[in-house]
């Protein structure tokens, strides 16, 4: 039984704790949903999603020509370390909420239960910005890769709009990918974690054995260049953070898998967790390595292959080396693209099953052959390709892109975390909590997470026209403004099931025993 009713009605409380239900399915039901995804992934299949999504070869390899003039070597290495361990924090306070509330919708559920149906309907539509932004910048990064690939390999040159038709033939495989069901998204993820590890062990060997040369490591640890236009190096260093920020997003896609994943109040928190980091430890080790390895800095910034690790790899192991270099990380955003897209449609079904998106009737239906929701994959690839269009007009686009992501998503991380902090006592925890370390570790994320979403709403280059604008803020706006707009539309018939009782409770009142 589940039944939608206002904000201030409070649900009564379940007469068994979260920790005592062994049963992910009657858990669900608890929490207000019939179950009709199939849940078919195992723990390390759902750490493997996010692990695939963080892909530290798709976010530090597109960004890395970001961070040569933003901040150049010191604040790369540097700020990837700072921003790892505050990302930790978020994380960690991110999965002790997930275990309380492991379902498809995620951030937005956990907001309306813990801050009522404003607070769900905001976060809902700030995470589908951050996720929709996510796929366009992984996948859109992965055709600038097989941009420089087929340069190499063929004396290809790439524009702006043979970029983007690699783009969209991506985003069509991805959504084939994610039609065929859950099973095999779980094994292409598992498949993805081998993948990335073994090829950041491999570039960063073949860098540091194969060149003649490399750089000192004080060039690699202290080395600031700025690029950008502004004078002043902290909002540099400030702004040159990006890199590693974006590559740390989309690790709430074990959250969205949650319906799908076996004992998810605990594999989804750890899952994610996991994720960051050992995300944290291979990306320092991948940006040590290409850093150690520029041969030619100025070079390498203004490489005619457009993607700056690409120069790195041809300057240091001559065109074979480079091609197989590329092959690698390629195939890496591939994976990372795929499971971008298979967490971004969970949260489609699971918002448009509670009547928050235009036209959720149609974006919640499921295949009764894959159990898969197939009008939300369609949708999820289809808002991507629009949220990427000014790349055809527009150099510093892919930034954009990226900024759209994490100023989207990175707020929608917090929302859930300072609500629980503002429930106190009152929050009743799954079976992975943080004890003690709740409180501070919770106000350190939110704290954090204001921050960076003010610096990634700053202009990144100087002077500010038409081709450097930052369009971020303007996508954030218009959400916004859609979200309120549509919120007087929907009102009535958005909410999510308020959670009445167990599962048992629930069969007994439908057979009239209470």
């Amino acid at each position: 039984m589940s039944r939608t009713v206002p904000s201030d009605v409070k649900p009564r409380p379940s007469a068994t704790a979260p920790a005592a239900l062994p049963d992910e399915e009657a858990r669900l039901r608890d929490l207000g949903y019939q179950p009709v995804l199939a849940r078919r992934m195992g723990g390390f299949g759902n750490f493997a999603i996010s692990f695939s999504v963080i892909s530290v070869l798709s976010g530090c390899m597109t960004l890395y020509g970001f961070g040569l003039g933003t901040g150049g070597p010191a604040v790369m290495l540097w700020g990837w370390a700072g921003v790892g361990l505050f990302v930790l924090c978020v994380g960690l306070a991110l999965a002790e909420v997930t275990s309380a509330y492991p379902t498809s919708g995620a951030l937005y559920y956990m907001a309306d239960r813990l801050g009522g149906r404003r607070w769900g309907w905001y976060t809902g539509w700030l995470n589908l910005l951050g996720l929709l932004g996510a796929i366009a910048g992984i996948d859109y990064g992965a055709a600038l890769f097989t941009g420089a690939f087929l340069n190499l390999q063929w004396g290809f040159t790439p524009t702006p709009g043979s970029t983007f038709l690699i783009f969209l033939a991506i985003l069509l495989f991805h959504a084939g990918l994610n039609l065929f069901g859950v099973r095999l998204v779980s094994v292409l993820n598992s498949i993805s974690v081998w993948w990335h590890l073994a090829g950041v062990a491999v570039i960063v060997g073949v860098l540091a054995i194969v060149p003649d040369r490399h750089q000192s490591a004080g060039f690699v640890l202290t080395e600031f260049v700025n690029d950008t236009g502004w004078a002043n190096p902290f909002y540099v260093a400030a702004i040159g953070l990006l890199l590693a920020q974006y590559t740390f997003s989309g690790y709430d896609a074990s959250a969205h898998l949650s319906e799908e994943t076996a004992h998810a109040s605990v594999a989804a928190a750890k899952g994610i967790v996991r994720a960051i980091w050992v995300s944290w430890i291979a990306g320092f080790a991948l940006l040590a390595g290409l850093t150690f390895a520029i041969q030619d800095y100025a070079g390498t910034m203004k490489t005619e292959t457009g993607v700056p690790p690409a120069q790195i790899f041809l300057d240091a192991l001559g065109t074979d080396g480079a091609v197989a270099l590329l092959l690698v990380v390629i195939v890496a955003q591939l994976f990372c693209g795929n499971a971008e897209v298979a967490a971004a449609s969970r949260m489609v079904f699971a918002f448009s099953r509670d009547n928050a998106l235009p036209g959720s009737a149609t974006w919640r239906k499921v295949s009764p052959r894959t159990q898969t929701p197939v009008p939300a994959v369609w949708l999820s690839v289809g808002a991507a390709a629009v949220i990427a269009l000014p790349s055809l007009y527009s150099q510093t686009a892919y930034g954009a892109v990226t900024a759209i992501n994490v100023i989207g998503i990175t707020p929608a991380y917090a929302i859930p975390i300072l609500l629980r902090l503002r429930r106190g006592k009152d929050f009743e925890p799954g079976p992975w909590h943080l004890g003690r370390w709740s409180r501070p570790i919770g106000w350190i994320a939110v704290c954090w997470v204001a921050v960076v979403t003010v610096l990634f709403c700053l202009p990144q280059k100087s002077p500010v026209t038409v081709d450097t604008m930052n369009y971020a803020v303007i996508a954030l706006v218009v959400v916004l403004a859609l979200a309120t707009a549509w919120w007087y539309a929907a009102r009535r018939s958005y909410g999510t099931p308020t959670p009445y009782g167990t599962a048992r409770e629930e069969a007994e009142i439908a057979e009239g025993i209470v």
